[in-house]
């Protein structure tokens, strides 16, 4: 790909559906909060040496010890200001990297072992994301996620809740996934739809399709982070037609998100290479997918790279480009009115833009 047409996938408005806080801090702040806090456990204090530390112990092909690397980020985001900065950089960053809306998770559980209680933690982020925004395109919302490995899930859930007013628009389970089914965590789904809030769930990375089952006809989500173990259920003749199973076809047919994270399915292991990523195939069987960078800093990715490979992989263009930021702005759990105001505002005349540059 020529640089012009790369520096042009940077400008282009784009939208962010999965992103975790903790996995796309910038590496010269988690070194200087080390040293502010006195956290010695990092493994150098040179930026550019701890970045490739990050995406050397993340790119081993295993989704368990890709979440290894996460000890450090959390370490150093145990108070109100090392939060607000993540929060505020992170909103800053991917702003310059075009994306104009953004829902960031992260798990407040993981953020309380200095004293914080969970509500200052999600009001820290709040405050955070709000100054990383302020005078920027972004709009920024949080997704709260229960770690599936442990017991809080009801408490986070609640905990979302109470701060949907201010923000945080949906909830989430994150972490190892073979051996901690989404059901585990049904009374937390089941409030959630009481309250008629947002659910996405991780589901379909390193576990097949009960994993996707359970977390759809069990625990009502309404998009799947990943999800890309859907393969499973499709199936090609000799003549190339592909054959859906039940479960892909109602994915399908339900017009259920993906959250696609290319580059991090490749690191755990979910996906052998981008060329090989089931995002091509979902795409031209017109599953609605959406791209995204899950761990920015672990992976060594922005959403514009992600992009640039995709374009790289399969020929994509700026309509590629643009039906699958469409997919992502109509699956976010920003409130409808908004949501329609940033396609029709921001996203639609950018593209627009492009096309017309590019005759």
């Amino acid at each position: 790909m020529d640089r012009a047409t790369a520096d042009l996938i940077v400008k282009a408005p784009k939208v962010l559906l999965h992103d975790h806080l903790d996995g796309g801090m910038r590496p010269s702040t988690v070194i200087e909060l080390a040293q502010e806090q006195g956290y010695k456990d990092l493994p150098t204090t040179d930026p550019d040496e701890l970045a490739t530390w990050f995406t050397r112990g993340a790119d081993r092909r295993n989704l368990e010890l890709y979440l290894e690397t996460f000890a450090h980020t959390v370490g150093v985001t145990q108070t109100k200001d090392g939060l607000i900065r993540a929060a505020a950089e992170a909103a800053e960053d991917l702003d310059n990297d075009g994306v104009v809306y953004a829902e960031v998770r992260f798990a407040p559980e993981q953020h309380i072992s200095q004293g914080l209680t969970l509500d200052e933690v999600v009001e820290a982020v709040q405050e955070g994301f709000r100054i990383g925004s302020e005078g920027r395109t972004i709009t920024v919302g949080t997704l709260c996620s229960a770690m599936r490995t442990a017991a809080h899930s009801l408490e986070i859930a609640e905990l979302a809740i109470r701060h949907r007013d201010s923000g945080v628009v949906g909830f989430d389970i994150a972490g190892a996934e073979a051996g901690f089914p989404p059901t585990r965590h049904l009374a937390a789904f089941q409030l959630a739809m009481r309250e008629n809030f947002h659910i996405t769930i991780h589901a379909g990375e390193a576990f097949g399709l009960p994993s996707i089952a359970e977390a759809l006809n069990y625990c009502g989500a309404e998009r799947l982070g990943h999800g890309v173990r859907i393969m499973d259920d499709i199936t090609f003749n000799p003549d190339g037609r592909a054959e859906l199973g039940r479960l892909a076809a109602y994915v399908r047919d339900c017009r259920i998100p993906l959250e696609m994270c290319p580059t991090s399915n490749v690191n755990t292991g979910a996906a052998d290479s981008i060329e090989d990523h089931p995002i091509g195939v979902l795409r031209k069987l017109r599953f609605r997918v959406t791209v995204n960078t899950d761990n920015r800093l672990m992976s060594n990715v922005k959403l514009s790279d992600e992009f640039v490979k995709l374009f790289d992989a399969f020929g994509y263009g700026w309509s590629d480009m643009e039906w699958l930021t469409l997919n992502a702005m109509k699956s976010a759990f920003w409130p409808f009115e908004q949501r329609l105001k940033i396609i029709n505002e921001i996203i639609k005349p950018g593209y627009a833009s492009l096309r017309d540059s590019n005759l």
